[in-house]
């Protein structure tokens, strides 16, 4: 699965490609197959998104899972203090980072 990220030009928020907007939730992300560079070249343009990029994820019972640790901390949130994350209620939501 190939997924798009960035950044939100107004906020600075990590978001993801839903298909149709952003969004800060990495579960709301969708597969974007061939057409990454398409999608990111006309977000970039229209300025709705700081340095849009394709990354490689996997769908679970869990969710939308980035494979690489870099993209799995920004899909999170803080690392310092789990109360914190984009999803304080999950109680190992360590343990998919590492």
């Amino acid at each position: 699965m190939i997924v798009l990220t960035g950044n939100d030009l107004k906020s600075g928020a990590v978001v993801w490609w839903t298909g149709a907007d952003w969004s800060v939730h990495v579960d709301d992300a969708v597969d974007v197959g061939d057409e990454a560079d398409i999608i990111t070249a006309r977000e970039e343009a229209a300025r709705r998104v700081n340095a849009p990029y394709a990354i490689e994820a996997a769908r679970d019972e869990r969710g939308v899972r980035p494979a690489h640790i870099k993209d799995r901390i920004r899909a999170l949130g803080p690392t310092v203090r789990p109360d914190l994350t984009l999803k304080p209620a999950e109680p190992d939501i360590g343990n998919w980072v590492i």
